[in-house]
């Protein structure tokens, strides 16, 4: 199987993203403590390989939108 160039070379497999999820998560506790329920399904949608770890970042500080509320004008 070829490599899938939405990930690096040491994060191919669904084991291997928990892992370099696993090391980041160490290297930036914060990441943990001010991780949301949303954050914890896109760090989940990673290690499924859906999502590259650039997407999650993106996703994960993308303002979210709440339905019946309005951004201010």
């Amino acid at each position: 199987m070829a490599d899938n160039p939405k990930f690096g070379p040491n994060a191919q497999t669904p084991e291997q993203r928990a892992y370099v999820l696993q090391q980041i998560k160490a290297a930036n506790p914060q990441l943990v403590r001010n991780a949301t329920p949303y954050a914890h399904r896109l760090y989940g949608r990673y290690i499924a390989g859906e999502l590259s770890w650039d997407e999650v970042c993106q996703l994960r500080d993308a303002p979210q939108v709440v339905p019946g509320i309005h951004a201010p004008i």
